[in-house]
């Protein structure tokens, strides 16, 4: 099977080359290798700089898309390029590598359309925890979706997740710009699409400096939680029409 991981990058100087670098080294010792698209988010440092010189395999927005817009391009690509399975692939440094094979495998053996990498099914499994306000927002959307999907998703804005071939098609059609994660989840369980968590390990960002503050997680979880409901009102008539 043809495996591409998708990593969205904005202004990931600091880490970008250390995750090509991770990428490599896990080609060089394993069979299942992995294919690699960065897409350069509008950066305004020098992430474009370092791209272009280590010869990166890369997409260059010339505008800041944002979370949703940057990784729908790589679905695009994925789904041009004929790939089996995408997997969404921080380029911060916080997913680990490891692990990619381990979140494909229940797609590859048809038990999943999607299977999510999740911090929280195995605590031991992840040191790294993020913060109690975003585990605090975490647990609100996942009831919300449990109440709206009839599912239960533990880590609803993990970005560490693997999607099939049909729903690269999906996802390159049509993905969600606002709050991408968990509404893509939405989209994939009312379209009957099976969706799975596995216990994967995550890093603390090691370098730069994320964008999400506290009080930006507290927007964040009242806000995603409103465009669930609304995703699945809107999702649920349309499958009656």
């Amino acid at each position: 099977m043809k495996v591409i991981l998708i990593i969205p990058a904005y202004n990931e100087e600091e880490n970008i080359l250390k995750v090509y670098n991770k990428i490599n080294e896990y080609n060089s010792k394993n069979e299942f290798n992995l294919d690699y698209v960065v897409i350069n988010d509008g950066s305004k440092d020098n992430t474009l700089k370092i791209l272009r010189e280590n010869n990166i395999n890369h997409i260059n927005l010339i505008h800041n898309l944002g979370i949703g817009g940057a990784v729908q391009t790589g679905y695009k690509y994925a789904y041009e390029n004929n790939y089996d399975i995408a997997v969404q692939f921080d380029g911060d440094g916080q997913h680990d590598i490891s692990y990619v094979e381990k979140i494909c495998r229940p797609i590859i053996e048809g038990e999943a359309d999607m299977c999510i990498g999740t911090r929280y099914l195995d605590k031991k499994e992840s040191k790294f925890q993020s913060t109690f306000m975003r585990r605090l927002g975490k647990n609100i959307i996942s009831v919300m979706i449990n109440i709206c999907c009839k599912q239960k998703i533990t880590d609803p804005t993990s970005g560490f997740r693997a999607a099939s071939k049909i729903i690269i098609e999906m996802f390159a059609k049509s993905y969600p710009t606002e709050y991408p994660e968990p509404e893509s989840t939405v989209a994939v369980l009312l379209n009957g699409y099976k969706v799975k968590e596995l216990p994967v390990s995550m890093n603390e960002r090691v370098g730069g400096k994320s964008s999400i503050s506290v009080w930006k997680s507290v927007d964040y979880m009242f806000k995603v939680s409103m465009a669930v409901i609304i995703d699945s009102i809107n999702l649920k008539r349309r499958k009656r029409k």
